[in-house]
């Protein structure tokens, strides 16, 4: 049986992609890939990540629009800018931008 790992990043945290010009809010962790196989498949193969660690949920920008975003644990660098990201949901699920973390909304959460 795997052994599943702890995520590296938690709910809150401003994050960046390691190869692609864009940065997000963790707003949802899986432990393990959890999207479907056609997804997976359209990656190109030479950045392909593996499938057996955490996999982030983000409230992403990049500098002409906003989405969310399904990026491996491997992808992500802790963002150090200490700038807020500009995505119109992340007043409904986090409150203030501190030390590069946005703290969570009360009531809000698993």
């Amino acid at each position: 049986m795997p052994i599943a790992r702890q995520a590296k990043f938690p709910i809150g945290q401003v994050v960046r992609h390691r190869f692609y010009p864009f940065r997000g809010v963790v707003f949802d962790v899986d432990p393990e890939f959890a999207n479907t196989e056609e997804w997976y498949q359209s990656i190109p193969s030479h950045l392909r990540p593996r499938k057996d660690q955490p996999f982030y949920h983000l409230l992403a920008e990049n500098e002409h629009s906003s989405y969310v975003a399904y990026v491996s644990e491997q992808n992500l660098l802790p963002d150090e800018t200490g700038k807020p990201v500009n995505h119109p949901q992340i007043a409904e699920l986090f409150g203030e931008l501190a030390d590069g973390r946005y703290r969570r909304r009360p009531g809000l959460g698993h």
